[in-house]
């Protein structure tokens, strides 16, 4: 009965496609031990460097010893605790939205935001990277959409001027998870202001890592704006920041939030710990931004081929195998570099995804881009 099954794993070993992921036994800073190598991580998407920050660790404890650890319900049962609301509020308050809504992953945020909140009659058009999480949540609300071309604000006024006037939403992202690239969001915002849709931006990679006291690019200037705790805040779950109706229907119709069992309350006193750290860090932003700098001057130095205007670069190389084998070969030389395939993006599009953190130094950037130097030129990429 498995035969099946075991033909499709071949099928796609064979295309090289076949996710088998590295164990991780250690994490500390920068580094991380697998097998029995310590490596230089430059596949995490700790930004501010927070997930081992001791002062978040003691939040963590203080909040855990003195909330339940799990909420044992749904939102909608007997999960909607005191401490959640305020927390949410506190968030809408800091980001300038009327409300906010906790859950548990950014990918559950977004199937829950795209399956629920687009009415059949509506006009929906997305930018053509936006995340896996965001596609499938469409697809699940059965809503017809249409794609504009990546980050080509003539292409969408385009596809608006097809809809001639009528009500359209309009999704992107403000730094996209896999080319690194930054939303156009002055000719955005433009065309926005002249047309008149309502946007849904997801800032998971940007909220606390980006703009005045890590408010991110397009908070209070987008309708809907979803983000994470997963990266430059250190912590796990998500949020949407959103219109007060917007969050009552979401509650009333929102398979992901009505039948998930809510984030615990302990959670919800540590985010707005967090929260208040976060905002103060400007100078690992300010770090941040310098370094993804520094990074990118010395990729373009060297030659190696990349896209991506922050702490997220994206380095092409094509062919699948190809990906894979220099993954390996930095690998053996002392670094953990993502490699991303099909079909988190195109087929035959494969690239080495570069992340960021305040951890890293110029030193280690400067020693990385040589070792890569030397592997693209071993395997062709660099001729």
């Amino acid at each position: 009965m498995f035969d099946e099954y075991r033909r499709l794993l071949r099928v796609q070993r064979d295309s090289h496609l076949f996710r088998e992921p590295e164990v991780i036994f250690n994490r500390q800073g920068k580094y991380v031990d697998s097998g029995n190598k310590r490596l230089i991580n430059f596949a995490s998407n700790d930004y501010l460097g927070l997930c081992s920050d001791k002062k978040i660790k003691q939040i963590f404890s203080k909040n855990f010893q003195k909330y339940p650890t799990s909420s044992s319900s749904s939102r909608v049962v007997c999960g909607n605790y005191s401490v959640v609301l305020q927390a949410e509020k506190n968030f809408a308050d800091f980001f300038g939205y009327e409300d906010c809504l906790f859950f548990q992953s950014g990918f559950q945020a977004n199937l829950a935001l795209m399956s629920t909140i687009f009415l059949k009659d509506q006009n929906v058009l997305a930018d053509k990277h936006i995340h896996a999480s965001s596609i499938m949540g469409l697809k699940l609300g059965g809503v017809y959409f249409k794609t504009y071309n990546h980050n080509k604000i003539s292409h969408l006024r385009k596809r608006l001027e097809k809809i001639n006037g009528r009500f359209c939403w309009v999704i992107t992202e403000s730094l996209f998870s896999m080319d690194g690239d930054l939303l156009d969001w002055d000719n955005f915002f433009k065309l926005k202001e002249e047309v008149g849709f309502l946007s849904v931006v997801d800032e998971a990679h940007s909220l606390g890592a980006m703009g005045k006291d890590g408010r991110g690019i397009t908070t209070g200037r987008s309708d809907i704006v979803v983000g994470t705790f997963t990266k430059a805040f250190g912590f796990f779950g998500a949020f949407i920041l959103l219109p007060s109706i917007f969050k009552e229907y979401m509650f009333n119709f929102a398979a992901p939030l009505i039948y998930s069992t809510a984030l615990p309350p302990a959670h919800a006193a540590c985010a707005m710990d967090i929260l208040d750290v976060v905002k103060e860090l400007e100078d690992r932003r300010w770090y941040l931004q310098e370094l993804s700098l520094f990074a990118r001057e010395h990729l373009k130095a060297a030659g190696i081929p990349f896209v991506g205007e922050s702490y997220i670069l994206s380095i092409k190389i094509g062919d699948e195998a190809l990906a894979q084998d220099i993954s390996k070969e930095l690998f053996n030389r002392g670094y953990m570099v993502f490699y991303s395939r099909y079909p988190t993006v195109p087929l035959g599009k494969s690239i080495l995804r570069l992340s960021l953190c305040y951890f890293h130094t110029e030193k280690d950037i400067d020693k990385f881009i040589k070792n890569l130097q030397d592997v693209l030129f071993k395997y062709g990429i660099l001729k």
